[in-house]
């Protein structure tokens, strides 16, 4: 099991904390990771693209002219899509992207990922994100103290009131609930930060 300092927010070691190999020690799957990530930018996607067909566009369904006797060529309605101004064949509609893939395979795809993380040497674990107020300032030093110069994931509870308003003016910083982790972000974030209270969760969590 791989085992980790523990850090407070001056840097300073102050336990250790064992990983489980199940969670943390899991081998790089990259077509189980790219088939997550498909699945989270498939979900993103609106969906709200369109065009207008000829129902939808202005103007008179009238019969320009006769069918036969004039010399031109036979026309039906000026919303016909080979008019200026007409419908559009077969153009995007609303559509709904998603999809879901199995449950098991979006957490091997997380597991796999912590892992590569770990072994990379970009995964700190941290006793707690305690800030004395929501100065960004206060965040930023405790950050350069940590290692964390870097895109960085902060993965800790959702009731801590000053960590989210003091990192939400930095855009290298994303700061996740330890359910709301995703594939995406620990992959576009070089740095991951873990509470010791997080690990543990996540530890029980994915090891399901």
């Amino acid at each position: 099991m791989p085992v980790l300092k523990v850090k407070n927010l001056k840097s300073e070691e102050v336990g250790e904390i064992e990983l489980s190999d199940e969670v943390f020690g899991a081998p790089l799957n990259k077509p189980l990771i790219y088939s997550a990530i498909k699945n989270y930018l498939a979900n993103q996607r609106a969906g709200t693209s369109a065009t207008k067909t000829r129902g939808n566009t202005r103007g008179s369904g009238r019969k320009l002219w006769k069918q036969k006797g004039t010399g031109r060529a036979r026309i039906a309605s000026l919303r016909s899509p080979l008019w200026k101004g007409g419908g559009n064949v077969h153009g995007p509609q609303p559509r709904d992207w998603s999809y879901s893939i199995p449950k098991k395979m979006r957490r091997g795809a997380i597991r796999s990922v912590l892992s590569e993380r770990l072994r990379e040497g970009g995964l700190v674990i941290v006793e707690n994100f305690e800030l004395s107020s929501h100065k960004t300032k206060e965040f930023t030093a405790a950050l350069d103290r940590l290692g964390l110069d870097r895109r960085t994931l902060i993965v800790d509870s959702r009731d801590n009131h000053n960590l989210a308003l003091s990192s939400r003016n930095l855009q290298a910083v994303t700061c996740v609930s330890p359910d709301g982790i995703n594939v995406y972000d620990l992959l576009t974030h070089e740095r991951l930060a873990l509470t010791r209270d997080a690990a543990g969760e996540l530890d029980r969590h994915l090891s399901k």
